[in-house]
């Protein structure tokens, strides 16, 4: 409780109305004071650890699932990809008769239509002052200013990771590698978890899940990413049959796709094809050929922080911008998903 003295000293004695409002301002000064988690209270036997435990977020390295170009295009508002067709009609319509070499011959031509790709830009700021930098130094492990600027870095990784997988919620027509709407979603081949099928369904999916991509880009590519639900994931650990437990369903999975000549194939988990994390209605599995001329996301610029400025030698602030652009599908039948 703050004691009031008087001019000479003495005590103040306060009525309970005052003692209450006193209260309440001793306890907005320690809010305040505390805003920032620096004042704690301890003891004579009490030791500060010298180390700081850092919060942990769910990390992925996005350029291991799908193509991201950084740097091209910057401050641009729009990036364009051109995408050429080959319309040569049919290889019959080229034979030549016997005596109609002097005729008209069959013409091919090729055609290129123009994808845009809309730009967005981001940004966000950092202010402190000499009061708080002095304060928190005084907790001699933390240091105020590096622990914002972490905390920002932090939330661009985080939202660009979630931006390449899921799109954004509030930027209309920015979209993940997991709901692309112009690619096709199989409800057929997995109709259940892959670790919750028996042998034999087990073997029924691996016969089907690869043909099923060939048919759906027309035969004209080879899947080289499978992507599974982490949860999913995490059980193909289990025997592939319980009778012979020498091979786990993983195992099983590569080498089948091995077979067929998918040596080099990666199957990666993730766990944002979860639906309970993903906000998707269902758990989905995504098979594509990873080329940045199949898809590719773009960061025209990386995250990149300006100096700190101050006026009046007491507030200083800064800021860190960045653009980054949807996840576009060029060539849409070479990713499938199969969803249930």
């Amino acid at each position: 409780m703050i004691i009031f003295k008087n001019s000479k000293g003495e005590d103040v004695v306060l009525n309970e109305r005052e003692k209450a409002v006193c209260k309440a301002l001793e306890k907005q000064h320690k809010e305040i004071l505390n805003a920032l988690g620096i004042e704690i209270d301890i003891t004579t036997l009490t030791t500060a650890i010298k180390s700081v435990s850092d919060q942990k977020f769910f990390e992925v390295p996005v350029a291991d699932y799908l193509p991201v170009a950084v740097g091209e295009g910057a401050f641009s508002t729009e990036l364009l990809k051109y995408v050429s067709y080959s319309m040569g009609g049919d290889f019959e319509d080229g034979i030549i008769k016997t005596g109609t070499a002097g005729s008209k011959l069959a013409q091919t031509d090729a055609g290129v239509e123009g994808i845009k790709i809309p730009i967005v830009n981001w940004a966000k700021g950092l202010n402190w002052n000499l009061q708080e930098i002095q304060t928190a130094a005084r907790s001699g492990n933390w240091d105020l200013i590096t622990a914002k600027e972490k905390s920002r870095k932090k939330n661009w990784d985080l939202g660009i990771q979630k931006s390449a997988f899921l799109g954004s919620a509030n930027v209309s027509g920015v979209e993940g590698l997991l709901n692309l709407s112009n690619v096709t979603s199989n409800l057929t081949v997995i109709t259940k978890k892959l670790s919750d099928m028996t042998a034999a369904e087990f073997t029924v999916f691996v016969s089907k899940v690869y043909q099923a991509y060939r048919a759906n880009c027309n035969y004209t590519a080879k899947p080289t990413h499978f992507v599974i639900p982490e949860e999913d994931y995490n059980g193909l650990v289990q025997p592939f049959n319980s009778n012979y437990p020498l091979n786990t369903r993983l195992a099983f999975l590569k080498q089948a796709f091995s077979e067929i000549g998918l040596t080099k194939i990666e199957i990666l988990p993730l766990s944002y094809a979860q639906k309970a994390l993903s906000g998707l209605s269902v758990d989905r599995y995504a098979m594509y050929n990873y080329d940045s001329d199949s898809l590719s996301m773009n960061i025209p610029v990386d995250y990149t922080a300006t100096l700190a400025n101050t006026i009046n030698g007491f507030q200083w602030e800064n800021a860190a911008y960045g653009q980054f652009t949807s996840v576009k599908a060029f060539r849409p039948k070479e990713i499938l998903y199969f969803d249930f």
